[in-house]
């Protein structure tokens, strides 16, 4: 092994083995145990171990099908495993108790057998992406569609990236940098020849990386509890008849009253006018709108804009903005585009 070889060795196996240190303090040492770092620490297991394959393959020859099959089945779960935890951390409740083992049980019959009927040695051009190469495309395939519906499900949490009125918080930005190193690993295998070599630093990369983020976090909050969901508000349900008297006395506050043209208006001063506490309030808007109280208040005002784009040829649309509750130009085009999908500007073109 040349000097190159050894380098590229090293960093494929500090890699490698980040990852598995990594995989140890989620499912065991941190605080905060839960199906969601459960995930999340078996996803940087089958890392490794992919990687781990990819080494010893690359380097030393006489490696054995088993261990290479091995090395195979966690390629195979690498997507599987991303997707149970972006699935978990963004709808903590989606997936039953049982449920997750649809997406892993399958993948493990399915290579199970097919080590036992094709084993590596003997197959390996199945691997390939060749003419013959079925098992290589269909580990593309599936690597590729759990990927992309992984992405799809952290979506809102790329979207805070760009949203000017609301900014990500330290889950998000959690969730956005595994999301990307899988991404980055993946574009690696499936673009780069030698692939253990680039696959391996990538995961040094990847691993290190994550590692420096869970010892800022623990020095700067002395918890990783943000990377555990939470289910907001669950098991205190508001009782029905407060919920009733607010559905009824909340709309005639905007509808009639407007007071959405104020625009300090605060989630304290809606409380206090319904005459309830602003806890129960954020709640009852999250359960019952499927909105925070920045987002509710913001649909009206842009309704109220609407009228005024229509009516007003006095205003100029900053001004329109203006009276109808919005601090900045920037935060009205921002609230506009979000609930309309234009800006203000575009719809009152569209008028004539």
């Amino acid at each position: 092994m040349d000097f190159e070889d050894q380098i590229l060795f090293f960093f494929s196996a500090v890699g490698a083995f980040n990852g598995l240190f990594l995989s140890y303090y989620f499912a065991f040492i941190i605080k905060e145990r839960n199906r969601a770092n459960y995930f999340l620490a078996t996803l940087l297991f089958v890392i490794s171990v992919r990687v781990t394959k990819s080494v010893f393959l690359t380097f030393y020859s006489e490696t054995s099908s088993l261990f290479i099959q091995v090395g195979l089945t966690a390629c195979f779960l690498i997507g599987p495993f991303l997707y149970l935890y972006t699935r978990t951390v963004t709808k903590p409740e989606s997936i039953g108790k049982w449920n997750w083992l649809l997406h892993i049980l399958p993948i493990i019959v399915f290579m199970t057998v097919t080590g036992i009927l094709y084993p590596y040695n003997e197959h390996w051009y199945l691997w390939q992406r060749g003419h013959d190469g079925i098992l290589g495309y269909m580990l593309l395939f599936q690597w590729t569609l759990y990927l992309f519906v992984s992405i799809y499900q952290v979506r809102f949490s790329f979207s805070k990236l760009v949203d000017k009125t609301e900014k990500p918080s330290n889950l998000d930005y959690w969730i956005i940098n595994i999301v990307v190193g899988c991404f980055l690993i993946w574009l690696a295998y499936n673009t780069v020849q030698y692939t253990s070599y680039i696959v391996g630093a990538l995961s040094f990369s990847f691993t290190l990386y994550i590692s420096l983020m869970v010892w800022f976090f623990k020095r700067r909050q002395h918890s990783l509890s943000f990377l555990s969901p939470v289910i907001k508000y669950k098991n205190k349900a508001i009782p029905d008849t407060e919920a009733l008297s607010i559905a009824d006395r909340l709309p005639h506050l905007f509808i009639e009253e407007k007071i959405h043209l104020n625009s300090d208006l605060k989630l304290l001063d809606v409380a206090k006018q319904l005459e309830t506490n602003q806890h129960t309030l954020s709640q009852y808007l999250n359960d019952t709108m499927g909105q925070n109280f920045s987002n509710f208040v913001n649909s009206y005002r842009v309704e109220s804009a609407i009228e005024m784009l229509q009516s007003n040829k006095v205003l100029t649309i900053e001004g329109i903005g203006n009276e109808c509750g919005f601090k900045s130009n920037t935060s009205f085009y921002a609230a506009f585009k979000k609930h309309k999908g234009m800006t203000p500007a575009q719809f009152k073109k569209s008028l004539n």
